[in-house]
């Protein structure tokens, strides 16, 4: 099957496209289109005007492009896919018994339509919708959704009868909540219900935008001749009327205004924003992408102009200044917008789920923004955020999702706190967890009797946000270290990392650990989901070396003083400590082990007996011992590793878990930190300052709950319908030993059982055999595919570079398909690729295909 590209919005210098929508069928669309063009034609004569139609219902005589050929026989016209049945495009398209085209092969049309325009010089084209603003397309999605990736400035056809004036306005908020620009109204002058009268006022004050209003058509006669002579004139006069110079020359401007707000951003950027991870002395305007919308998976980015240089360059060409632009000539068949598709692969720092521009999700907004904009929330209620508590609470004890396996089965969690992003959600979890261990423990509380500071215990890298509680939750390194406040405080274990290397998955030993294994530096498995069978490999020598190994470190610990007041982990994934996959079975056993070691964790302090749960307290798992467990899911939750929580691949549940970034879907900042009622009762006291006096003048804002209700929602919709089967199938045939092809031999109901990833193992198994001096280690989990290149320089950590070529290569894109790109992160010598929840099989396919020639054109600049 052909690939068919992304999406390009449609933007050339000298080509002004509009897109006429109507507020309703029957709204004079095509009467109106006439009048633009010919007004256009008449204004600009030295520059072409063509009308696009990309769906036409009806009997093709009476087609809307055959009235333009006969009314204004200077204007290019065209249709794209006509019915003859006067119904609904999708009813039509189902009647006609021809194949239905898909969304993408209408928008890849009118996209070569556009660029044929384009091509042959400077002029306007104007597409016409059919019917109303969502009226549905031949495939059964509405036009407004299916037009989007195009983003066309629009020209909306008011109505002018009754009730037009809440169609039109109506028309107009369903278009701006899914991010269009109206900016021209127009309509018929209608004597009775002066319609164009409200309208002007309504749209000029609130919007800014000008309403213009035509006489009507003549009304239709019985002789043809003389219909068409009347309907002549009415088309000559109208264009040449002082109302169709003044929409045509505000749409001219705003084409000119666009492009050159667009082509100085980034020079205005460079000169205004201080942007974050970035060292500034080395950042030039030609480095800055300046997006201009996104939908789906893809931003619109402004494309640099064509270049030579190949891969093994570590920078773009900087694009030269707007007077240089390519301009189109006659001969190019296909010229290049000024806008190209660009894949999001970090997820828009890995909070994008459900794809931009999410019309469900916008609507969300828009919904809680009206019925409560925002309200204050201490001891108050609203349903937005109860329901998302609920939600949440729920789908964590595997009530939501398909069978609730990859929910995972948590029964401690109880209590929902609201912050505003994870990295505060995460200073809300320690402060929860200090509370209890210094409860537990009976400690005076920040070393005021110089007992010393409570510490976290962590894993060596991990790190959990940028403000400066959380920060010293991590080990000093490139974030933090520079840092004037920064004080880390706690221990960070050595982990055993996995990866894909030379046809195997291999677990990497610490060299810590390596004497408990008698030198062995690895443990080799055939398959991701055997390193994930946790239950069977703690059963052998891995379980036991991890035991051993936690339990000696905790000793050692101990002896020296330490004392702790919880342990923090990011389940399974470490995300901006290198993108690193943990063995999940060292971080089950440390789990465990913590959990029996109350005596080696409180210092100099013992659990107070008071505090303690009696034998039988703890039979539902829900009382914490040894030290509270945070995990910090902000990153790995909520679907983002292919399961609702990342934790149920340990098998081990949290007294407190952090989560952000997906759980909005990508629109708008929110944290949620869960804890269990064993947590929570550590504040409960008579005195108020005991209270967890946290909080800020957003929290529980019902816009973001709201959001983040209808992403959980549709994410538990999403695999409860198998909506990811197709990669899971994948997963499901190489965990069975079929090969590729087969029927797979388990059950797809298996949440709980399935390690899967949106990324293809052909692909994993290809980039994992590539040279041991270029490449690695590859791993893939959920929606994160991660490449660690080999170091060129002995470069480690962030601050490596190994990755730079291959990043360079993605953004430059394909030669001979350089019309989309990929926009990535890297990290150190790590580059990774994150999807959303709701990319296609077809994406994905067409991504790889491009980081394939990236890979081999770095390797062969090496």
């Amino acid at each position: 099957m052909r690939r068919i590209p992304p999406a390009s919005s449609l933007l050339w210098r000298s080509l002004r496209v509009y897109q006429v929508y109507g507020a309703n069928t029957d709204v004079g669309k095509t009467v109106l289109s006439t009048v633009l063009c010919k007004a256009a034609r008449r204004l600009w004569r030295n520059e072409e005007t063509a009308f696009l139609k990309p769906v036409s219902t009806g009997p093709a005589e009476a087609a809307d492009d055959r009235h333009i050929r006969k009314f204004a026989p200077e204007i290019a016209t065209k249709t794209l896919f006509q019915y003859d049945l006067a119904v609904s495009p999708h009813i039509a398209a189902q009647s006609s018994k021809r194949s239905i085209p898909s969304d993408e092969v209408i928008l890849e049309e009118i996209a070569r339509f556009a660029g044929q325009q384009a091509s042959r010089g400077p002029g306007w084209l104007f597409v016409e919708t059919a019917g109303g603003v969502h009226s549905p397309s031949p495939s059964g999605s509405t036009q407004a959704d299916m037009y989007r990736p195009l983003r066309l400035p629009v020209v909306l056809v008011g109505d002018s009868k009754l009730g037009g004036i809440s169609q039109t306005i109506s028309a107009f908020e369903s278009l701006k909540v899914r991010g269009y620009d109206v900016e021209s109204v127009l309509l018929f002058r209608e004597a009775t219900y002066q319609n164009h009268r409200y309208l002007s006022d309504y749209f000029g004050q609130r919007h800014g935008i000008p309403v213009k209003s035509l006489p009507e058509p003549p009304k239709r006669v019985e002789d043809a001749a003389e219909d068409t002579l009347k309907l002549s004139r009415y088309y000559e006069e109208s264009s040449h009327s002082d109302e169709m110079r003044d929409v045509l020359a505000h749409l001219d401007a705003r084409h000119k205004d666009r492009i050159a707000r667009l082509e100085s951003m980034s020079a205005a950027a460079h000169k205004t924003i201080w942007y974050p991870f970035t060292q500034h002395k080395h950042l030039t305007p030609e480095k800055i992408t300046v997006i201009d919308s996104a939908q789906g998976d893809y931003f619109q980015t402004l494309a640099p102009p064509p270049t030579t240089s190949t891969a093994s360059t570590t920078e773009t060409t900087p694009p030269p200044p707007p007077a240089a632009q390519p301009t189109p000539n006659r001969d190019d068949p296909n010229p290049r917008s000024l806008l190209h598709p660009s894949f999001d692969g970090s997820a828009s720092w890995w909070t994008q789920g459900l794809g931009h521009g999410s019309p469900q999700l916008a609507l969300a907004a828009a919904y809680a923004a009206g019925r409560y904009g925002h309200v204050m929330f201490a001891e108050a209620a609203h349903e937005p955020a109860l329901a998302l508590a609920e939600a949440l609470l729920r789908g964590l004890r595997g009530g939501g999702g398909s069978g609730g396996g990859a929910g995972g089965n948590n029964r401690r969690l109880a209590r929902a706190f609201f912050s505003d992003n994870g990295s505060t959600g995460v200073e809300v979890a320690v402060k929860m967890a200090l509370r209890a261990a210094r409860g537990r423990y009976g400690w005076e509380g920040r070393g005021k009797t110089g007992e010393g500071k409570v510490g976290v215990l962590g894993l060596r890298g991990s790190y959990h946000g940028d403000t400066i509680g959380a920060m010293d939750c991590s080990e000093p390194g490139v974030f933090n270290e520079k840092v004037e406040w920064y004080e880390g405080k706690g221990f960070w274990f050595a982990y055993p990392v996995v990866e894909y290397r030379r046809g195997e998955w291999v677990v990497e030993v610490p060299e810590e650990m390596r004497h408990l294994c008698g030198g062995r530096e690895r443990f080799r498995y055939s398959s991701l989901s055997a390193v994930f069978d946790v239950v069977t490999r703690e059963q052998g020598q891995q379980g036991r070396i991890y035991e051993q190994f936690i339990t000696a470190t905790l000793e050692r610990l101990a002896a020296q003083g330490r004392k702790f007041g919880a342990l923090m982990l990011e389940p399974v994934v470490l995300g901006a400590g290198g993108m690193l996959l943990v063995d999940p079975l060292f971080q089950r056993t440390l789990v465990k082990v913590v959990r029996r070691s109350a005596h080696l964790l409180g210092g100099s302090g013992s659990p107070r007996t008071d505090s303690l749960p009696a034998a039988d307290d703890d039979d539902d798992g829900s009382t914490w011992t040894g030290l509270p467990v945070i995990f910090d899911e902000v990153f790995t939750g909520l679907y983002r590793l292919g399961r609702f929580s990342a934790a149920s691949f340990l098998g081990v549940d949290a007294d407190v878990s952090v989560h952000a970034k997906l759980l909005t879907g990508g629109l708008v900042p929110l944290s949620v930190t869960l804890a269990s009622e064993s947590i929570f009762a550590a504040f409960e006291s008579d005195d108020k300052s005991d209270a967890l006096l946290h909080g800020h003048s957003y929290t529980a804002h019902a816009v973001g709950c709201q959001v983040a209700l209808e992403t959980v929602r549709e994410m538990q919709r999403m695999e409860a319908s198998g909506a990811w089967d197709w990669a899971r199938a994948w997963a499901a045939r190489e965990q069975s030993g079929a090969a590729t092809g087969e029927t797979p031999s388990q059950s797809l109901a298996a949440p709980r059982d399935l390690v899967w990833s949106v990324w293809s193992p052909e692909f994993v198994s290809w980039a994992g055999q590539l040279p041991e001096d270029f490449m690695g280690g590859v791993w893939a989990l959920g929606s994160v595919l991660a490449l660690r290149l080999a170091s060129v320089d002995g470069s480690q950590g962030y601050k490596g570079s190994a990755a730079k070529a291959v990043h360079a290569a993605l953004l430059q894109g394909r030669p001979g398909d350089g019309r989309w790109n990929v926009h990535s992160r890297v990290l150190g010598n790590t580059l990774y690729l994150m999807a959303g929840q709701k990319t296609t099989q077809a994406s994905i396919e067409g991504v790889e295909a491009l980081l394939r020639g990236a890979l081999l054109e770095a390797q062969a600049a090496r």
